[in-house]
């Protein structure tokens, strides 16, 4: 018997439960993982609430990301043994493959022994943000030297990971966020400039900071009206990339920008580098490369223990958090 959390409908962090079940071994190409700690992500509380790309099936295990020790390996399963240290990247259902459980199984594809200096929480925070922010930057836009970058939503985690990125490849990332309660932080976090779209009017602001007509890229979660000063403030060519939707207002298609500068305008999901064998390959040696050099480093907002999984999820909704969300186990 191993403990896992599941919840029984859909609601708030209080449906959320800790129970004990049997888990079964290891099928084979999969392996099973001894969990010492969890990334928490936005899309776990949408799975839980009813609003995500998938369907949960109740009773309902979730989570994405975990840490752990390889407890034992599937048939077929080469390059792992019992007590390796690994993590683990989303894989593509959080139904089917749950983490938010003291022992779990996982696709063997998706099992990454991480750098050794690092440890179960940092391990367990990296591999969402990391490869969604690789994915859109690099993979999609072509990130490279000089090329300015504007990031929506810059103290969360993947905006966070984005700011790192950037500067490992020679971009200027310009951090947009709601208030300057965090402009210290995430100046000293590496963003080059910070706009508080509350506060400010971004449209002046990144004419004063960048000019007009020279970003090249736009990172964003949010959509809404800062659609229109984000692609006036774009470079011909350039290419905004949407990974989210958090502004509850609706978004303008700025249709005369887009067609005087030839921008694109592109949704975007991490799932199309986790499903795609060579394009994960290149985003995990990028990603293992920056850890073992320093340039990445997850920033964790705070911890809890397996037991405080309902107030973790609290924490999760209050938008407060400055980086990652960490269980312990």
């Amino acid at each position: 018997m191993a403990r896992v959390i599941r919840f029984h409908r859909h609601g708030g962090p209080e449906v959320l439960r800790i129970e004990a079940v049997d888990v079964a071994p290891p099928a084979p190409g999969e392996v099973q993982i001894r969990v010492r700690a969890l990334g928490l992500n936005r899309a776990e509380a949408l799975l839980r609430t009813g609003t995500y790309i998938e369907t949960a099936k109740f009773p309902s295990g979730l989570g994405l990301e975990a840490a752990g020790i390889v407890e034992a390996v599937g048939e077929d399963v080469t390059g792992f043994a019992p007590g390796d240290k690994v993590s683990i990247v989303p894989p593509l259902s959080m139904a089917r493959w749950p983490a938010y459980a003291e022992l779990a199984n996982f696709p063997a594809e998706m099992v990454v022994k991480h750098p050794s200096a690092l440890g179960f929480e940092a391990a367990a925070a990296m591999w969402m943000q990391y490869l969604t922010a690789y994915g859109a930057l690099v993979d999609v836009a072509g990130l490279g030297q000089g090329d300015v970058v504007v990031i929506t939503a810059a103290s969360s985690s993947v905006g966070l990971a984005a700011i790192q990125i950037a500067n490992r490849v020679g971009a200027v990332p310009i951090a947009l966020t709601r208030t300057s309660a965090k402009r210290r932080a995430l100046l000293d976090a590496g963003a080059t400039e910070v706009i508080a779209s509350e506060e400010e009017d971004i449209g002046s602001r990144l004419g004063e900071i960048a000019g007009s007509n020279v970003v090249k890229v736009v990172f964003d979660a949010v959509g809404g009206p800062a659609f229109e000063p984000l692609t006036a403030a774009m470079a011909p060519g350039g290419i905004l990339i949407e990974y989210g939707g958090l502004s509850p207002g609706p978004t303008p298609f700025p249709l005369f920008t887009v067609l005087s500068k030839s921008l694109t305008l592109r949704g975007y999901l991490v799932h199309e580098i986790i499903r795609d064998p060579a394009r994960l390959a290149r985003a995990k040696a990028f990603i293992v490369d920056g850890l073992s050099d320093g340039t990445l480093k997850p920033i964790i907002a705070r911890t809890f223990p397996f037991e405080e999984i309902v107030e973790a999820h609290r924490f999760l909704e209050t938008n407060m958090q400055f980086g990652k969300i960490v269980v312990t186990i």
